[in-house]
């Protein structure tokens, strides 16, 4: 399974949209962003909660409050892999995940649900995943058993057991969890019970002559389809209750097999899940606008492009972002990777408008 803290930064374009969804909305040119803090790490996700803009760091490992100064005032301490956060009212949603830094392997990885008045519950992805493995059925790997392909890229297989609860969001009565780990999205109810709603399916990709030589691969790879893992990233709750999730392809993400991230819509009373876009730079989290747009950022494309009616298009360049979020109003909020000492995480604000460089949808 592929492990988001592993990731190495990589490049591409926005491709094509299938199936859009929401409203066109008026389209006044935004302002550049606005720095609001520079104290952060790893802001993995965020939640803007009235006046609120609450982070999940990865990077220290705690989820924090921004202040209007733009220092961040921890309201959780000593989160392993913070990287999940969401309210519902007075109740608090966070996710952990404990790695092992040699081998990324998750060693444990849950959900934490903070009750009104005090006390919290956790919801143990790990053990859900252990005794209930939904994507066990998927199969992942080259199509073929050329002893020369798999020797190159590994054999086929079934979905392995991992846990990586990384993104939540409120459902209105409960919790939702894009598990990045498990390829799955998770219900976790209040008092900890745990569902599956949905797998997402293996993310085909022939690979070329070309893309086996930039990949160091031999040339017996060339021709052959490999099922790429679907690696949930984030997760809200539009109008009506429809539910949108981002995945990354699960494999190379750079110039050698493309931008290959998704946009999915799920249908929560039938589980069904119907891909509405595609060719995403690194589709690591999203967020639904005020009038229906939904804005995708692209890690590697270091922006956040926007999906409505009217296409796929870019609503800014923001490099290093790795996470978004509205506000009621519409002001979208982004969060970005710390790269070293001259260039920190930051939180930063973005006026609602016009998205500046739209593309043709193909």
């Amino acid at each position: 399974m592929r492990h988001l803290r592993s990731l190495a930064v990589g490049g591409a374009a926005v491709g094509l949209a299938v199936t859009l969804p929401g409203t066109a909305s008026a389209n006044p040119k935004p302002s550049p962003p606005v720095t609001l803090s520079s104290s952060v790490g790893a802001p993995f996700n965020l939640e803007v909660d009235g006046p609120r803009v609450l982070i999940a760091d990865g990077g220290p490992g705690y989820v924090g409050m921004l202040s209007a100064g733009g220092t961040v005032a921890p309201v959780v301490t000593g989160v392993p892999g913070a990287a999940g956060v969401a309210t519902r009212g007075a109740w608090l949603a966070y996710t952990s995940t404990v790695t092992n830094e040699e081998t990324f392997e998750n060693t444990a990885s849950g959900l934490h649900v903070r009750r009104p008045g005090g006390g919290t519950i956790y919801a143990d992805t790990t053990a859900y995943e252990a005794a209930h493995n939904p994507d066990g059925m998927t199969a992942y790997g080259p199509r073929s058993d050329d002893p020369c392909v798999t020797q190159a890229v590994g054999p086929r297989q079934s979905g392995g057991l991992d846990s990586h609860a990384y993104s939540v969001a409120s459902n209105g009565t409960g919790w939702l969890v894009a598990d990045a780990g498990a390829n799955d999205l998770l219900a976790v109810s209040d008092d900890g019970a745990i569902s599956t709603v949905a797998t997402f399916p293996a993310q085909p990709k022939t690979i070329t002559a070309a893309q086996a030589e930039a990949l160091g691969m031999p040339a017996c790879v060339a021709g052959v389809t490999y099922d790429f893992e679907p690696v949930p990233t984030d997760v809200e709750v539009g109008p009506g209750g429809s539910i949108y999730v981002t995945t990354l392809p699960g494999g190379p993400e750079g110039p050698e097999l493309g931008a290959r991230g998704s946009l999915w819509k799920v249908n929560p009373s039938t589980h069904s899940v119907t891909r509405i876009a595609t060719g995403f730079a690194g589709a690591t989290n999203l967020a639904i606008g005020k009038h229906g747009d939904i804005y995708v950022a692209e890690l590697f494309g270091g922006k956040i492009s926007v999906v409505n009616s009217q296409g796929v298009s870019t609503l800014v360049n923001l490099p290093g972002v790795v996470s978004v979020e509205t506000a009621a109003n519409g002001t979208v909020y982004a969060g970005t990777m710390g790269m070293d000492e001259s260039n920190p995480g930051s939180i930063v604000k973005i006026a609602k408008g016009k998205i500046q460089s739209r593309q043709s949808v193909r």
